[in-house]
């Protein structure tokens, strides 16, 4: 019976998420949908669907739901920057990629999935709830390794001096601008302050925002499918990285500080999540592409269908 029960749990959490991600696949691999221009789509999730969705859920969340957080924002950041140090210095010391393309790859391998996979995923396996926990992780990620990575692929590009300290401050200050971080935020304060919510607000933020899971899902499965797949020892080790070290290390984190679920599951399930597109969206905007990087992408994305699944039944309380 219990055995039972956890096979549908699983069945229940990861079918939907890839066989969306498979639609999306499909439609650009057969080229119903251009695969090579997914910026309008990508505008839409980013913009407007997922910022409405996460700022709907984190204004009706309960403040000491909120405050338990800490935790959670803190092991995030730990595992991130771990798994990012030590994917930049395999790439400059073992790989002798160039700053460009080690850049992309390494934000490609630390930082999850979190905007596509991590809403559907946790809704399915923890509740509405959850949501405060996918805002934390994307808004975690976007205050930190994506900085560091726009500071590296600038550097790589800049004509003129200007402190990494600069480049810095101003990636942060670009990513703080998107809504996709600041509504997050903006619905945070709104449920800390305890600011009441008119009803019509609440269905207008969401109704876009019910748009996220599929949309966000399909847009992967599109950028997938552009990905020509070249496997060497960088991708190898990039897919162990992130598909198992990085979330066996949250996972000994949770148990060494005895951190309670649903907090404790939802750290390590987030960061089990596979490898995010946001290293290759950063890279092209600076005309840098890396077949490593999407090779990753798929092979990470694959293979997670295994890896999550096992750390689903490792996060089932026995």
């Amino acid at each position: 019976s219990g055995g039972l029960f956890m096979e549908t749990m699983i069945l229940n959490a990861l079918a939907p998420v890839f066989f969306v991600m498979a639609m999306g696949y499909y439609a650009g691999y057969r080229k119903m949908i251009d695969n090579q221009k997914v910026a309008t789509l990508n505008l839409f999730v980013m913009h407007f669907a997922l910022p409405s969705a996460l700022f709907t859920a984190i204004s009706r969340t309960p403040r000491q739901v909120i405050l338990d957080n800490g935790q959670l924002m803190g092991i995030l950041t730990f595992c991130m920057f771990v798994v990012y140090a030590l994917t930049l210095f395999l790439q400059f010391k073992y790989f002798k990629v160039e700053t460009g393309k080690a850049a992309v790859q390494t934000l490609t391998v630390a930082l999850p999935n979190y905007a596509s996979v991590g809403l559907p995923l946790l809704l399915s396996v923890y509740g509405p709830s959850s949501a405060l926990s996918v805002a934390v992780a994307i808004a975690v990620g976007s205050v930190t390794v994506s900085p560091l990575t726009l500071v590296l692929l600038e550097s790589a590009h800049a004509t003129d001096k200007v402190s990494p300290a600069k480049l810095f401050l101003l990636a942060v200050l670009r990513t703080v601008k998107r809504p996709i971080v600041w509504a997050p935020l903006a619905g945070l304060v709104v449920a800390l302050v305890g600011i009441p919510m008119p009803e019509f607000l609440n269905r207008c933020f969401t109704l876009i925002g019910q748009a996220t899971a599929g949309a966000a899902l399909f847009l992967t499965g599109l950028i997938l499918s552009a990905q020509r797949l070249r496997i060497n020892a960088d991708v190898i080790l990039g897919v162990f990285l992130k598909n198992i070290a990085q979330p066996l290390l949250a996972f000994g984190i949770v148990r060494a500080l005895g951190i309670p679920d649903p907090i404790g599951g939802q750290t390590v399930l987030l960061i089990a999540i596979p490898a995010g597109f946001f290293g290759m969206v950063f890279g092209a905007n600076h005309d840098v592409r890396s077949e490593e990087a999407g090779s990753t992408l798929v092979l990470s994305s694959l293979f997670s269908a295994i890896t999550l699944a096992a750390f689903i039944v490792l996060l089932a309380p026995h």
